[in-house]
């Protein structure tokens, strides 16, 4: 039994997978299939450019008509076509009577055809020639929107990698929070052991012995909650990476910042957010659309070229052949102003667009500050949180001395075990959000995670 159970902890040791953030956030953008999902767009971005350029070469179609039919009409001309007709097909095959009057007579032969069987065999090329800019507004707008596509993934990025930050560092503070409550649970069970024996002596009341065994649960409590958010923690970076086999963390990751003043973080994040020139580019494609809605004003040109084959048969005999070439114009004279106002809401949407560009740009700023100055206090608070943890573990060190030499009581012993592990706690979450803040402020100025 105890061979089994020693396997089974080394093969648990071998599969373990110990992580750090950086290993994390290239698994997360390698295998995050929600990531994936998203860049999609940009695939189809660029289908939508290549279909624009398709446009201008025009379609070269391919046709097979295959007909069978006794109506005279149409059999006389697929004979015209074929240039099979003759003389008999008018009817002329036997001279009329003398004296009868030859446009009298109905000819049967034209009148009464035998039914035919047609094959038309066709090439047809038809090409814009000209579309009032419709074609060149419309390949400027898809190659906006490829640019856009491009820019808002890389936001997306850069937003995934704060989620990543997230939950590694949200790992390790639980990590180090069930390290903590341990700390204090051995403090708590040598209080217990500690106060039964000055019960044994005499020295204390049987109270002392109950209130350290309630402190002494309480704490039981909260490691098994530490150890639930540490799991939690974990799941949620294993579902980010798509990555089953994570088992553990290492320290935290820590961003380093240059001290910079808050105008030059503002005009940075201007110049570099992803997610400014995804509404730029947008705004610009807006813009465009507005020439693309005014090309119906125009005159549209084309040219349609046709060459094929007609028999009673499947032919390509170049005795059977026929081309067509043509030009055709086509302009709108009167639309009860149906243009005009396609052309109205594309100015709408256009100063739409806009609008939000320029209320992006102070959201921008206004975030860049806010998150600078909660960096700031972020970081003031850490340091005051560690002083008090420090001063916290002295003062539970001195009351542990003095409740032996019987100066203070049980509760005012726990009340400093209690302080000093709030004091531990709070240590570890400052440090935590000293972390997250500056990641936010990092992607508040458009930097990548790393």
């Amino acid at each position: 039994m105890k061979k089994i159970v020693f396997l089974m902890f080394i093969s648990c040791v071998l599969n373990a997978k110990i992580i750090d953030f950086n290993t994390a956030l290239k698994l997360t953008l390698k295998n995050n299939k929600e990531l994936k999902a998203k860049k999609t767009k940009i695939e189809q971005a660029k289908l939508n450019l290549a279909k624009a350029k398709g446009y201008n070469f025009g379609e070269l179609k391919f046709n097979e008509n295959i007909s069978r039919t006794n109506n005279a009409l149409h059999v006389f001309g697929m004979k015209l076509t074929s240039r099979e007709a003759k003389m008999k097909d008018f009817g002329f095959t036997i001279m009329p009577p003398a004296g009868t009057n030859v446009g009298d007579e109905a000819p049967d032969a034209l009148n009464n055809p035998s039914a035919r069987t047609n094959y038309e065999t066709k090439f047809v090329y038809e090409v814009p020639l000209f579309t009032g800019f419709k074609l060149t507004k419309a390949h400027k707008m898809a190659t906006l929107q490829v640019k856009a596509n491009k820019a808002k993934y890389n936001y997306d990025k850069k937003e995934l990698a704060l989620e990543v930050l997230k939950a590694y560092n949200g790992a390790v503070a639980a990590k180090y929070f069930i390290s903590a409550t341990k700390k204090a649970k051995e403090a708590t069970a040598s209080f217990v052991n500690f106060a039964q024996e000055m019960f044994k002596e005499g020295y204390v009341t049987e109270i002392d012995v109950k209130q350290a065994r309630v402190m002494d649960l309480k704490t039981n409590g909260m490691l098994l909650e530490a150890k639930s958010k540490y799991n939690l923690a974990l799941a949620y970076l294993r579902f980010l990476t798509n990555t089953d086999d994570i088992t553990d963390t290492k320290d935290f990751k820590m961003l380093n910042f240059n001290k910079v003043d808050l105008i030059t973080l503002q005009e940075k994040a201007l110049s570099i957010r992803d997610d400014l020139e995804w509404m730029k580019l947008n705004t610009a494609t807006m813009k465009e659309k507005i020439g693309f809605e005014k090309s119906a004003k125009y005159p549209m040109i084309g040219a349609h070229l046709e060459y094929g084959f007609n028999d009673n048969k499947f032919s390509i005999d170049d005795a059977q052949d026929y081309y067509v070439i043509a030009t055709g114009l086509e302009y709108k004279i009167f639309d009860a102003d149906i243009i005009n106002n396609e052309i109205e809401k594309a100015k709408v949407e256009y100063r739409k667009t806009k609008n939000y560009l320029d209320y992006m740009i102070e959201g921008i700023k206004l975030q860049v500050e806010k998150t600078y100055l909660t960096l700031q206090t972020k970081q003031a608070v850490l340091k005051e949180k560690l002083k008090a943890r420090d001063l916290a573990e002295d003062v539970l060190i001195q009351a542990e001395e003095m409740y032996k030499n019987h100066l203070i009581t049980m509760n005012e012993l726990l009340m400093q075990q209690a302080n000093a592990q709030k004091a531990r706690a709070e240590a570890i979450m400052a440090k935590y959000e000293v972390t997250i803040a500056s990641a936010k402020l990092q992607l508040a100025i458009g930097k990548e995670i790393k």
